[in-house]
């Protein structure tokens, strides 16, 4: 097999159409259809059957596929590896940052990380597990750090505990619970609430809370996916909000609002990191891995 013709069935299979896939490839149909023939020959199977509006993949076809996006991310590694030690640079750093922790953590292990590496680079991008773990797979992203939530299929994947954060119940520090010793899950009932995405674990978590006590869903009146937008808003207003005690603690936001002590919403979530299990790693991710783990043993105590 040809490196070439494997690339070349990769983008025939995202087309769907030989037309259009040669195109985009800059080559002539025969030509495609060509190496495509050779691959199969080399294979010994068809990878491809005619239908209507194009071709579509055969079982076989669909299994190398997958192969194929892991070629890719490991050609995508050799050349990050060569780089590193051709140019003497520990290199690039993609993290996807989704949980909204203590921010001291970050700043300090970003911080650690760029001042003994002049020549790293970081990108941190802030989301959710819905949207990072996908990037994660296709190499978008190197490393994640989030809340530790299941993942569907974990094949190919690293999960690591760092450390367990609580979520809590939040609301303005005028807000007509603040005071109470315990708050139940009726006195919130009729309350409006403010809210991350609602395909996210700790609204899902939420929800189900009020169901199984019988109690109808929680109102929302206002949902974001960043926490200081949020709290900005539930500190001025009477919105309540569900989420990391860590995060508040070290913000400063915490003058403004007040936890309220919910038993039935008392949470305790596993932080920690998610990232490819792979031959090679960059120096600058493996450096990157070993601050975070430094900052939460030291953050335990």
């Amino acid at each position: 097999m040809e490196l070439r013709d494997i690339e070349y069935f990769a983008v025939v299979a995202e087309h769907g159409h030989l037309g259009r896939a040669a195109e985009a490839l800059g080559l002539s149909q025969p030509a495609l259809s060509k190496s495509l023939r050779r691959l199969e020959e080399a294979l010994q199977t068809k990878l491809f059957a005619r239908i209507p509006k194009g071709v579509q993949l055969t079982a076989e076809g669909s299994a190398l596929l997958a192969r194929v996006r892991e070629l890719r991310l490991s050609l995508q590694n050799i050349g990050r590896e060569i780089s590193d030690l051709a140019t003497g640079s520990v290199g690039h750093v993609r993290i996807g940052v989704g949980f909204p922790g203590p921010e001291q953590f970050l700043v300090g292990a970003f911080a650690t990380l760029l001042n003994g590496s002049l020549r790293t680079k970081v990108t941190a991008t802030v989301s959710d597990n819905d949207l990072m773990i996908p990037a994660l797979r296709n190499g978008e992203l190197d490393l994640v750090m989030n809340f530790l939530t299941s993942i569907h299929s974990q094949e190919g994947l690293v999960r690591e505990h760092l450390y367990d954060d609580e979520h809590v119940v939040v609301v303005s520090k005028t807000h007509r619970l603040v005071g109470r010793q315990q708050v139940c899950l009726a006195d919130l009932a009729n309350e409006r609430w403010s809210v991350s995405a609602l395909v996210q674990v700790s609204q899902q978590k939420l929800h189900e809370v009020f169901r199984e006590a019988g109690l109808r869903q929680p109102e929302i009146a206002f949902e974001c996916r960043s926490t200081r937008l949020r709290l900005q808003i539930v500190a001025s207003s009477d919105l309540v909000d569900y989420t990391s005690r860590c995060f508040l603690e070290q913000s400063a936001l915490a003058s403004n609002v007040r936890f309220l002590p919910v038993k039935e919403l008392a949470w305790v979530r596993p932080i920690g990191l998610i990232y490819r299990r792979e031959i090679y790693q960059p120096p600058a991710i493996k450096r990157l891995i070993e601050v975070l783990r430094a900052a939460a043993k030291k953050m335990k105590g």
